[in-house]
């Protein structure tokens, strides 16, 4: 009797380059840097870093309010809004519902020139739908406040 041949784990070339041999396959840049993140996930960074530096200020006026990002605002404009596409809104508490700030991505990102003016931008729209929260200007707000949309 022949003992049983022992199977051998199949060996697969190590593939560095594409199929075509271009290039690496794979992602370029490791997964903590920040230029791993898509301009989705900057984008909401940017919002977190503006409600953050809000909140060292007006935590308790703005516990238990919740932030949010859409890409794009709804098809039907609140009555409030007059022609154009709103950057942000901010929805009040309702029965069973927190009260709400959106910030919308793609219209902010439309409107900014480069990166910094990115940031401020997401910063000034989330000081205007706080200020509308609190009854307050969005001077009082944030001393740091640009009106220059």
């Amino acid at each position: 009797m022949s003992p049983l041949p022992v199977p051998r784990e199949p060996v697969l070339p190590v593939r560095r380059r594409d199929r075509r041999g271009r290039g690496p396959r794979g992602p370029l840049l490791p997964a903590g840097l920040p230029a791993y993140r898509t301009r989705a996930e900057r984008f909401d960074h940017l919002v977190l870093q503006a409600v953050a530096r809000l909140e060292k200020r007006w935590s308790q006026q703005l516990d238990g309010t919740e932030f949010a990002v859409e890409d794009v605002p709804p098809s039907n404009p609140a009555p409030w809004e007059h022609g154009g596409v709103p950057l942000g809104r901010y929805f009040p508490a309702d029965v069973g519902l927190a009260a709400r700030i959106v910030v919308y991505r793609r219209p902010v990102e439309t409107r900014a020139m480069d990166t910094a003016d990115l940031e401020d931008l997401v910063r000034d729209v989330v000081v205007e739908q706080v200020a509308h929260l609190l009854g307050r200007s969005p001077d009082e707000v944030d001393p740091d406040y640009r009106d220059g949309h």
